[in-house]
């Protein structure tokens, strides 16, 4: 059983219809109505050994586990406004501590996002030694009504877009866990996008009356893809040799940049999808936000997801996004 099957299976089911709650499961954030606006509401746990290594600096870590929340607000088109920390550690590290909140609190600055209230407690202990850290946060943002994103809005005839650049982070990731080996400058180029990457906050909300589907792209781009078929009873065709890589993915073999490409997660760039009448109008979304974007896709009658090479011809290699429940998703995201 998949991440996916045990939500559907054991925690999806309608809300009851009591107007407040617009959006409930299936999409990057749910909406909760207020008359004229809506607010966005999601919620991430990243567990130490799963989601970051145990060295990891602390600063870093605090930016990204917010940035993983605002960039499902961004998904949303929501502007962020407030969030909530929840924070399991095994013991007091005054020093850790510092670190980690000043990392926090300077994305939450960035973005005018206010740390609202939250819980700590002490890490039970494990046969190991003390229990990792866990830290989970909510974000809370909000979108006028009718204008946030979602995931079942993709029509055939569309165009397919993502934002920045694709796999960085899972290449930096494969050379930290020693699958691949890069010379230090290549290193520093790439790190940054696995330890801070910038959520989309801006984009998400230009966006917002153009794009008719959109998802943030956290579990490499084929499965997140693959949540945007879905849910929009379409099937979407990405052009592989359009995938937008930077310079230090881009001079990998070409497995593996494909691999970090389309599978590797921990990009949280945009996917999204927009009529081809609106090409102008999103370029200039793109631009007032400060971020390009890149046109690598169709929407097409049918389901799933099917990749193309630069042949225009389908490719045989299976690639899935990440799943906490793969039994080594680690090396399938960046295996060379």
């Amino acid at each position: 059983m998949n991440e996916f099957e045990l939500i559907a299976r054991y925690f999806s089911r309608p809300p009851r219809d009591t107007g407040f709650v617009a959006q409930a499961g299936g999409d990057d954030c749910a909406l909760l109505s207020l008359g004229d606006r809506q607010l966005a509401v999601t919620t991430d746990l990243l567990v130490e050994g799963r989601h970051f290594l145990p060295d990891v600096d602390p600063a870093a870590l605090g930016h990204k586990v917010l940035a993983v929340n605002l960039s499902d607000l961004a998904a949303a088109g929501a502007t962020p406004r407030c969030f909530f920390l929840a924070l399991a550690l095994p013991r007091v590290e005054p020093a850790w501590l510092d670190a980690f909140s000043a990392g926090l609190y300077a994305l939450a600055d960035t973005h005018a996002c206010v740390l609202a209230g939250g819980d700590t407690t002490r890490a039970a202990p494990v046969a190991q030694g003390q229990g990792p850290r866990t830290v989970c946060i909510t974000a809370v943002g909000e979108v006028p009504a009718g204008l946030a994103h979602g995931r079942a809005g993709a029509r055939p005839g569309d165009d397919l877009w993502v934002s920045g650049t694709l796999g960085d982070a899972a290449l930096a990731l494969a050379h930290l866990l020693g699958q691949v080996e890069l010379a230090p400058a290549a290193l520093a180029q790439v790190r940054p996008r696995l330890e801070r990457p910038p959520p989309r906050v801006a984009l998400g909300v230009a966006l917002r009356g153009l794009a008719t589907a959109c998802i943030d792209v956290s579990d490499g781009l084929a499965g997140d893809a693959a949540h945007i078929a879905a849910r929009s009873g379409v099937q979407l065709e990405i052009d592989t040799a359009a995938l937008p890589v930077g310079a230090v993915l881009g001079a990998q073999p070409e497995r593996l940049r494909l691999r970090c490409a389309l599978a590797g997660g921990d990009d949280y760039e945009l996917l999204f999808t927009a009529p081809p009448q609106r090409r102008a109008q999103v370029q200039d979304a793109a631009r007032a936000a400060g971020v390009a974007v890149s046109r690598m896709g169709r929407i097409r009658a049918g389901l799933g997801v099917r990749l193309l090479d630069a042949a225009g011809q389908p490719l045989s290699a299976g690639w899935r996004g990440y799943d906490h429940f793969d039994p080594d998703p680690a090396t399938e995201a960046t295996d060379p």
